[in-house]
């Protein structure tokens, strides 16, 4: 039986209807840091302690996650709208994470200033998935630095902060 023909678009738009937090993905390797928004993002395993992300591989740190030992999840707050913006620009940013402030984790991985909260991984397993590639990282050291702050969320191609408590 043949494959159905799905569309781009209709693919990017109805997996739009599904709202997700927002976060950076960081990673350190070689001298480079790297960053990029991400919302393809998900706990994994509770025992032990794992999560996943993926990479796109035509984004640019996707060649430094081939070599990378471990990368950070930076879940991102309503009010950091211009963050999200400025990692999902595409291209390689000057200076370290483009001049955005942030500190070394556990791993050494970039941990960015002011998030809601951040996972440190190591990279547990790579697989392929299409034209992405699957990361499973084991949280090596995890934070929430802003408990009252509200998440930053996306949703049919737009930036929505939560409104009341259902």
């Amino acid at each position: 039986m043949a494959e159905p023909a799905i569309e781009t678009r209709t693919f990017r738009e109805t997996m739009g209807r599904f709202a997700t937090g927002v976060t950076v993905v960081t990673v350190a390797h070689g001298g480079k840091t790297r960053g990029m928004t991400a919302n393809s993002f998900t706990s994994l395993s509770l025992d032990p302690p794992l999560l996943l992300i993926c990479v796109d591989h035509r984004a640019s740190m996707h060649a430094i996650f081939e070599e990378a030992e471990a990368f950070a999840v930076n879940v991102l707050a309503h009010d950091q709208k211009a963050l999200s913006q400025f990692f999902a620009s595409p291209g390689e940013k000057e200076g370290p994470m483009g001049g955005q402030p942030f500190h070394e984790g556990p791993t050494g991985s970039p941990i960015l200033d002011g998030v809601m909260a951040w996972m440190d991984c190591r990279i547990e397993q790579q697989y392929d998935g299409g034209d992405h590639t699957i990361v499973v990282g084991r949280i090596q050291e995890m934070r929430v630095e802003r408990p009252d702050a509200s998440p930053l969320v996306f949703f049919g191609g737009k930036y929505y902060g939560l409104g009341e408590t259902l």
